[in-house]
């Protein structure tokens, strides 16, 4: 059985640490834009170069960019029988997108994990995430600004999927292990079945 999952909340939310622990139960690929930018950043990659500038600026990347590389990442071998998407999509055109490609494949989301956390807990948990990380990124401004951007584009997005009846909300505040069962207890419901 195939789990196709969204992860998400604002910055700060635990949505990569939570994504991992899905992901693995459920034997599917984390596919996170995050990661990708980040990893085509230290190795300097054309695109690695082009999105540092974006986000040194505190911006977000543009949706032509992320959407390619989605759905280059999507149509590799070990996404076949799912994947759980962090990072995207963030707006409504993004959604579009996503919809078009997977609607080419004869396929749609499954679920779409909603973590719930309150906006100070978040610039909280980032700050403390950019003292110990040392993320140039993550300044208390340029996280304001990121969390700005998420409650005007990304949160709308979550209408659209509430329509279609397949958001499962999740307190993103507690222990790790508390919100991981709370995940699982809701995909359960839904009769996605686990990997492992």
């Amino acid at each position: 059985m195939t789990s196709r999952l969204l992860i998400v909340g604002p910055q700060g939310s635990g949505k990569g640490t939570q994504g991992v622990r899905v992901a693995e139960a459920y034997g599917i690929p984390v596919v996170s834009t995050g990661d990708i930018f980040r990893a085509n950043i230290k190795n300097g990659t054309p695109l690695g170069q082009k999105v540092k500038a974006i986000t040194d600026a505190g911006d977000l990347v543009p949706d032509d960019v992320t959407g390619e590389i989605v759905a280059d990442r999507l149509s590799q071998d070990d996404a076949a029988q799912g994947f759980l998407l962090d990072g995207y999509p963030r707006n409504a055109a993004q959604v579009e997108y996503l919809d078009a490609f997977l609607g080419g494949r004869g396929e749609s989301l499954d679920a779409v994990i909603l973590l719930d956390v309150p906006r100070e807990e978040s610039i909280a948990r980032i700050t403390e995430r950019a003292r110990i990380e040392g993320r140039s990124d993550d300044t208390e401004e340029a996280v304001a600004h990121r969390l700005d951007i998420y409650e005007s584009e990304t949160a709308p997005i979550i209408d659209t999927y509430e329509k279609r009846g397949i958001v499962i909300r999740v307190d993103g505040v507690g222990s790790l292990d508390d919100i991981t069962a709370g995940i699982f207890a809701a995909l359960d419901a839904r009769g996605l079945e686990r990997a492992v």
